[in-house]
């Protein structure tokens, strides 16, 4: 009864977590969106970063869901981990894992937590400065400040390197990730090979996208 009830327990977590991961997945999609038109128009980027930071629904509502997304989704990470750590027989030691399971998903502990410091990085550039911007300083509204604001975070080499590989990281940690979270909530019919196939090209097309608009703004305002 208690293995049964800690099987359970532990297959909630991990459908929590999927589904958690999902949500970010989601986020992050229109994160690219946003940061790519950086690329292509100034203008269009004030737009949408206007919108995005004066929404009271997007701030009031979607933010706060975002940062207890990212939380929940990090900390129920490390529990799992150690559960599974917890549970390993010792002879587990002899297990060549490298030859059953890939890096991404054997150290997904790993990427996770240099992503989590890209957030935090990630947080202090952007985040932090909003709300300096908006709520101490009180400064007035300029509909026209993001693109410049973006661009100057993309100046210095050291942080954009930082930025890179972070990404870099968050690449392997989403491919394994994207479609592990597709297992858990047990989505398996006739569209998984499909869906297999969209999430190894989201783990690449969406870092790498995100790696190209850092060296693109690094590279154009030298």
């Amino acid at each position: 009864m208690a293995q049964s009830t800690f099987l359970k327990s532990s297959i909630a977590k991990k459908v929590a977590m999927a589904l958690s991961g999902l949500f970010l997945i989601s986020f992050l999609s229109l994160h690219f969106f946003i940061n790519m038109v950086s690329v292509f128009s100034a203008d269009s980027f004030n737009t949408m970063s206007h919108f995005m930071g004066y929404n009271p629904l997007i701030q009031f509502v979607m933010q706060p869901v975002l940062i207890a997304g990212v939380i929940f989704h990090f900390v129920m990470g490390f529990v799992l981990e150690l559960k599974n750590r917890n549970a390993r027989p010792i002879g587990y030691v002899k297990y060549n894992g490298a030859a059953n399971a890939s890096w991404a998903s054997r150290n997904m502990i790993i990427s996770g937590v240099v992503v989590l410091a890209f957030l935090g990085l990630h947080m202090y550039d952007f985040w932090f400065a909003e709300m300096n911007y908006k709520y101490i300083a009180v400064n007035a509204i300029n509909e026209t400040r993001y693109y410049e604001e973006l661009v100057h975070k993309f100046e210095n080499p050291v942080r954009t390197g930082l930025y890179c590989i972070a990404f870099l990281l968050l690449s392997l940690h989403l491919w394994h990730g994207f479609n592990s979270s597709f297992q858990s909530v047990g989505f398996a019919n006739k569209y998984a090979k499909a869906l297999h196939k969209l999430g190894y090209a989201f783990a690449i097309v969406i870092p790498f996208g995100f790696i190209f608009i850092a060296l693109f703004h690094h590279f154009n305002h030298i």
